[in-house]
């Protein structure tokens, strides 16, 4: 799949998921900008991986809102697998990517987990947008 077309139907698939929060959609978006932003400066990156991890990194948290009425790094980890799972399965994602990619989402707030370069831009990319939404 092409990466402008990938990237145009995650997107879609996050809108549709998150409906009118606005807040995480443009979240996702900006975290998507910066992970683009950062691949020239790695090695070995599977650009679809990054893509469908940035997008979808923060999906855990409607599920953790509408089951325990709040969400944190800890509940987006246990609970953003599964959604991330289904959302790329309903596109036609690449099976064994979207295991990866669940992965990702379920370590993006592990301190410790590198284990892939995409989580590692994946981690830069979030850090950077949250610090400049903490400016704003």
């Amino acid at each position: 799949m092409k990466h402008e077309q990938l990237k145009g139907q995650l997107i879609k698939t996050l809108v549709d998921f998150f409906d009118t929060d606005y807040r995480r959609i443009t979240h996702a978006i900006e975290v998507l900008k910066q992970a683009e932003l950062l691949i020239g400066h790695y090695d070995n990156v599977d650009e679809e991986l990054l893509l469908a991890s940035a997008v979808l990194h923060d999906v855990g948290i409607k599920p953790s809102e509408a089951q325990l009425g709040y969400n944190d790094g800890k509940t987006q980890e246990q609970y953003g697998p599964t959604v991330a799972i289904e959302l790329l399965q309903a596109i036609g994602f690449d099976p064994a990517k979207t295991q990866k990619v669940a992965e990702i989402v379920g370590n993006h707030h592990s301190k410790s987990r590198y284990d892939y370069v995409e989580l590692e831009i994946l981690k830069l990319a979030d850090q950077i947008v949250n610090k400049l939404d903490n400016i704003n």
